[in-house]
């Protein structure tokens, strides 16, 4: 791939600045300064989506005919870039990303009119019912039970880890249509109403705490739901199909551009922050090595993301590759907190200040330390499910092993 850019590629990335100055608003930028994930909380994130809606940039990744820019993989990279570089949240990678992919492959003409433009509208928020409690890396093993009653089917089980279930309206889902043969068999990919009666969300408290204001994870119960078979992606029992086809873009997602700006927070913390010697971190021979061996590692992943994402805009499907870049964008990402941890110190123990007074019972109780050094152990915490979620990274170890070295 020619990643030199163009004089046009330069005239949209002044064009992606210009939207980003105008379009994220300071509220929106000091939610995402206090954030432990990047997202700025529910009302603003659609806000945010809402611009990106009208400027017709919330879906860069989508076929035009669905909704889709129409970039070029260069305008793509810059547009994830500059985004990333401002602290700005592109898009919802659970409907955007995830949910829409699946509906586009393998939904009916009636389900890609009914989800697709509420997706690219922002109107529906979309949350993940994959995994189970005794059911997360080992997926297939999910217990979720749905049997089929007339034209409904009818979900006993639970799912757990749904982030942002609170506010979701809708959920894609995988359930157990049939307990007979392999675990793999079976498995059907619904489509889910989150206001059908038999929903409950429960939260789930972590360690990290709700340093940005929001509640992350939950679990979701479902007591005789109700779900038309209308409402199944593709056949039944063929839900697992769906699921790896799903997963490709979950694990094979953008990691440089977000990593580079996490690093030049790191950056800015080493420059304020004083060693053991009285001199800035950044200063210091050690933690400046350290500081370039994540600068190499970063631009060794962008480079590498950038091949992959040409093959696919040429139509090479991803398969295994969305492993690497998972397991080493994942490994990257904890890498990078931990460096921040270490450039602030002791200065990260306190939480943010509504997080920290809430744990003490006091109100308006002052934070050691600067603001800047609020979310770094947050972060830290946050970041230790990535080497987990999307498959863990010793599943992506053997899927690799399976695939590519025939192991």
């Amino acid at each position: 791939m020619d990643i030199d850019f163009s004089p046009e590629d330069l005239a949209f990335r002044d064009e992606v600045r210009a939207f980003i100055d105008e379009a994220f608003d300071d509220d929106m930028r000091a939610r995402a300064a206090q954030s432990k994930t990047g997202g700025i909380g529910c009302v603003a994130q659609i806000r945010w989506f809402k611009r990106l809606g009208a400027r017709g940039w919330m879906a860069p990744d989508w076929p035009v005919e669905y909704g889709g820019t129409g970039w070029t993989q260069a305008q793509k990279f810059i547009f994830d870039m500059e985004m990333a570089l401002a602290g700005a949240p592109t898009t919802s990678n659970m409907g955007t990303k995830m949910c829409a992919p699946v509906i586009m492959a393998f939904g009916t003409p009636e389900q890609k009119a009914q989800h697709l433009p509420k997706i690219l509208s922002a109107d529906v928020w979309w949350c993940q019912g994959y995994s189970e409690p005794g059911s997360g890396s080992d997926l297939a093993s999910l217990a979720l039970k749905a049997e089929l009653d007339g034209d409904h089917y009818v979900l006993n089980g639970s799912k757990i880890w749904t982030t942002y279930a609170q506010y979701a309206d809708w959920m894609f889902c995988l359930v157990r249509t049939d307990a007979k043969g392999k675990k793999q068999e079976g498995i059907s990919f619904l489509l889910l109403d989150m206001k059908t009666p038999g929903v409950v969300v429960r939260p789930l408290p972590t360690l990290d705490g709700p340093a940005d204001g929001t509640q992350e994870v939950n679990q979701v119960y479902f007591e005789d739901v109700r779900v038309p078979v209308a409402n199944r992606i593709g056949e039944d029992g063929q839900g697992w199909t769906y699921a790896k086809y799903l997963l490709q873009f979950e694990r094979g997602g953008v990691y440089a551009p977000g990593l580079t700006h996490q690093l030049n927070r790191v950056k800015h913390f080493a420059r304020l922050e004083r060693d053991g010697e009285d001199r800035a971190m950044i200063a210091s021979p050690d933690f400046r090595r350290k500081l370039a061996d994540m600068e190499i590692r970063i631009e060794t992943l962008n480079a590498t993301e950038l091949k992959v994402f040409a093959g696919r805009a040429a139509g090479v499907a991803m398969g295994p590759v969305s492993s690497m870049l998972k397991l080493e964008g994942s490994q990257t990402q904890q890498a990078v907190t931990e460096l921040a941890l270490e450039a602030v110190g002791a200065y990260s123990a306190p939480f943010v200040q509504d997080t920290f007074a809430g744990l003490t019972g006091e109100v308006n109780v002052p934070r050691a330390g600067p603001d800047y050094a609020a979310t770094v152990a947050p972060m830290y915490f946050n970041f230790r499910k990535t080497s987990i979620y999307a498959g863990s990274n010793e599943i992506q170890h053997n899927i690799m092993a399976k695939m590519i070295l025939g192991i």
